[in-house]
């Protein structure tokens, strides 16, 4: 076990390393980058024997710590998702380089060409849960961006992750990657955390995954700036003008195609005109696909068997096969319901009225905002990104699922002719 002292120095020479590496990255061209990308993604899979069986060891140690299936089955690897990992890294490579791209060009009155351009932001700090695979796929988002990256995994997944990052860390630096582009914290100790936090002559950016408790942990102590989203409540509202086949196949795609993840359905608003004929018709449908309904006073009326919800239950983020249901006046109403409770994640109506569509996009201030579409797709995937390294709800520099670009920041690049002011 090593003490608070040592343990802060070693960081402290961590980052001034991942600061050095940032610098050597941001000059790197794409094909470098690319290659390097692929050679860590060529040697995870040859060296599969050596990390699945670190990965026994994290999966012995939660067996015995009592870690439920859930979280067993999020922790362990396999030879096809060690494959399915390394094609990821490959996908990256694949992937346009958003640095250098040129946002925009104009040329001043005397004569002064200003371009702004993209470039890396420097060095990435990620704090993460659970899953290894966040080792891999946050560090390659981050080297093909050109910043450095220092990880910090959790405690169940140590093992993995320490076996991810060796590989990572060798198979790069032959294939010319900067020494300490990409680091790993090797204690589980929160102190390493604490420190971290306060490493802001170092790390540029945070960016937490996890549980809500986790990432207010981070935003309330580091001295970092931090992209972040806490959770995600998303809502969908069915307005009385709309098409009742593709309502319900919306809602059931929203809620029950994968419920456990932050771009899914927990709040299901119903306009009062159609509620009568539009409830029963729902409830038949998610029965049949386990979902429990909490209802509102106006829902309840409809649906007698449902449970009640309870002003708890707007707030909540049931990442489970249960949703909030609420009969609304308007389309105005459930704005304001969304306001009031919602996450700025994800929120959808489902409308063949453009007036009243175009309303719920200019006031619901959220991440990503849809018409009759499934709150699912927030997603880098499948919005053309390719990968992500997270979803943000934050107003500034980053909103929605983050991409390549979104980990870049830029600078304004301004050619002359002699000009003097």
């Amino acid at each position: 076990m090593i003490d608070k002292v040592s343990m802060k120095k070693t960081l402290l020479e961590m980052g001034r390393k991942a600061r050095s590496a940032s610098k050597e990255l941001k000059t790197m061209r794409s094909v470098q980058k690319n290659k390097i990308l692929s050679s860590i993604a060529t040697r995870l899979v040859e060296e599969k024997d050596y990390i699945l069986s670190q990965n026994k060891i994290d999966l012995k140690n939660g067996r015995e710590n009592g870690l439920s299936n859930a979280m067993l089955d999020r922790l362990e690897l396999t030879e096809d998702r060690i494959s399915n990992i390394a094609k990821g890294l490959h996908e990256i490579s694949g992937l346009q380089d958003a640095v250098a791209k040129v946002d925009s060009t104009y040329i001043r009155p005397n004569g002064l060409e200003i371009k702004k351009i993209r470039v890396p932001i420097g060095v990435i700090g990620i704090i993460y849960e659970s899953r290894p695979n966040v080792t891999v796929d946050a560090a390659g988002l981050c080297l093909k961006s050109g910043n450095a990256v220092f990880l910090r995994g959790g405690s169940e997944s140590i093992h993995s992750n320490m076996a991810f990052a060796k590989v990572m860390q060798e198979s790069g630096l032959e294939a010319g990657l900067p020494e300490a582009a990409v680091q790993l914290i090797p204690w589980t100790d929160r102190e390493a955390i604490n420190i971290m936090l306060r490493m802001d002559e170092f790390i540029d950016l945070l960016i937490p995954r996890g549980g809500e408790g986790l990432i207010r942990k981070v935003v309330e102590t580091s001295t970092i700036p931090v992209i972040k989203h806490y959770k995600g409540v998303c809502h969908i509202y069915v307005d009385s003008e709309f098409n009742k086949e593709m309502a319900l196949n919306i809602i059931e795609n929203s809620k029950c195609q994968r419920p456990g993840v932050c771009n899914a359905l927990e709040t299901l608003l119903v306009h009062k005109d159609i509620a009568e004929d539009f409830l029963p018709a729902l409830e038949q449908l998610l029965a049949e696909r386990h979902v429990q309904l909490r209802c509102g006073k106006k829902a309840r009326q409809i649906l007698p068997s449902a449970e009640s919800a309870t002003e708890e239950d707007w707030k909540k983020e049931y990442l489970d096969l249960i949703l909030s249901v609420k009969v609304v006046d308007s389309v105005k109403d459930a704005v304001e319901h969304i306001s009031t409770y919602g996450s700025d994640h994800s929120d959808c109506i489902i409308t063949e009225n453009d007036k009243n569509a175009n309303f719920f996009l200019r006031a619901v201030d959220s991440a990503a905002v849809y018409v009759n579409a499934s709150t699912r797709f927030t997603d880098g995937a499948m919005f053309g990104m390719g990968a992500e390294i997270g979803i943000s709800t934050d107003r500034i520099h980053a909103r929605g699922p983050m991409g390549l670009e979104e980990l870049t920041t830029y600078k304004y690049v301004i050619y002359g002719k002699g000009q003097i002011r």
